[in-house]
């Protein structure tokens, strides 16, 4: 079989082995040649065809692995996808024709610049260099080519980046306290009120939550099922015995499919996606008088919050009741504290501070005498 073109979507293809003298000379490829009509395929095979016999009949290196072909070895979710989609619609055939060790860690630091312009340093490396460094370090996992090791942008460049856009990154997020839950389910639905007192309570995420489905539940053990999720296996996780009795007597909804309008399988808090909550909450908050909190601060960073500043929980304890595997994670980005800065300037000016300041005074002049 020769290498012919197969059009797929608006892409043509190359599939096959190149022959010399009838005789298989490569690999079976499937590729895309970057072409949107037949004939650029055709001019597109005809040069690899060139390219490959002339390597087999004069020797010579052997082709190296561009970064179209390292796309086709990598498996991924649907998130991860759509920024690899994103990137290849924005760069084209630059970056697919591009052979994977010409590309180095500047080059994606400042790919994640050039398509992310007016986002933060963070996002440059979540949604433009963390992807494409996995597809390389995929493809050197599979022996095709070497490892690439990326340096994060520094401090220095994420404040210019922000000052440059007009805008701060990594704002500290504003977690949930006892009351504000309380404020919120009074005001709430019961399916709303019953997702936040159970993110609140167990440090679930809200993807995990919306997923919840009966079957999920083992009430009589007083536990719940959740998904896998952040590098975490699905798993049981104990809730209280009030949680218990609210999810007993709460019914499963139906949430409909947004795309289709087809009415999906029933969900213990009727929400179809991770985002579809966000608009009800704001309501919510609004007429409970409340700020508005997402989901994420106003259950795992009010979970910990919650546990070890205002009830001086062990972090340890905490942490694995939430299902972080270093404490220190938790300690750095989800404990928030509480007290302002005057408050703490304060203790520095007590009356015991005071009394203290003039006992070893006496005690000073005592001993010059």
């Amino acid at each position: 079989m020769s290498v012919k073109a197969k059009l797929r979507g608006n892409i043509w293809w190359a599939v096959g082995r190149v022959k010399y003298n009838g005789r298989p000379i490569s690999k079976y490829i499937r590729r895309s040649t970057g072409a949107s009509t037949e004939a650029g395929a055709r001019d597109w095979i005809k040069a690899f065809e060139d390219a490959t016999i002339r390597r087999h009949v004069l020797g010579g290196e052997e082709e190296k692995l561009t970064m179209n072909a390292a796309f086709q070895l990598y498996t991924t979710n649907s998130s991860e996808a759509e920024k690899l989609i994103f990137i290849i619609q924005e760069k084209g055939d630059e970056l697919l024709n591009r052979p994977v060790d010409s590309i180095t860690g500047k080059y994606l630091r400042e790919l994640g610049r050039e398509l992310k312009p007016n986002s933060a340093t963070d996002t440059m490396w979540r949604e433009v260099v963390s992807p494409l460094r996995a597809v390389i370090n995929n493809a050197h996992d599979l022996g095709k080519c070497p490892p690439i090791r990326v340096k994060r942008y520094t401090e220095q460049e994420r404040i210019a980046q922000d000052v440059a856009r007009g805008k701060q990154s990594r704002v500290e997020r504003t977690p949930s306290s006892i009351e504000w839950v309380n404020a919120f389910c009074a005001a709430a639905d019961p399916w709303n009120a019953a997702m936040l007192r159970f993110m609140f309570e167990t440090a679930a995420r809200i993807d995990q939550a919306v997923s919840v489905e009966p079957h999920h539940l083992d009430l009589m053990n007083q536990r719940v099922r959740l998904k896998a999720q952040k590098g975490h296996t699905e798993q049981w996780v104990t809730i209280s015995h009030e949680m218990m009795v609210e999810l007993a007597n709460l019914p499963p909804k139906r949430p409909k499919n947004r795309k289709t309008g087809q009415l999906m399988e029933p969900r213990v808090f009727g929400y179809a996606s991770a985002t579809g909550y966000n608009g009800r909450w704001k309501t919510i908050c609004k007429r409970a008088g409340i700020p508005y909190l997402s989901a994420h601060p106003a259950g795992r960073h009010g979970f910990f919050t919650e546990l070890t500043v205002r009830q001086g929980v062990d972090p340890v304890e905490a942490a694995k009741a939430g299902r972080w595997s270093d404490v220190s994670l938790p300690l750095k980005t989800y404990a928030h504290a509480e007290q302002d800065e005057a408050s703490i300037r304060a203790r520095f000016r007590t009356k015991p501070v005071q009394r203290d300041e003039v006992s070893s005074v006496n005690q000073l002049k005592k001993k010059r005498k």
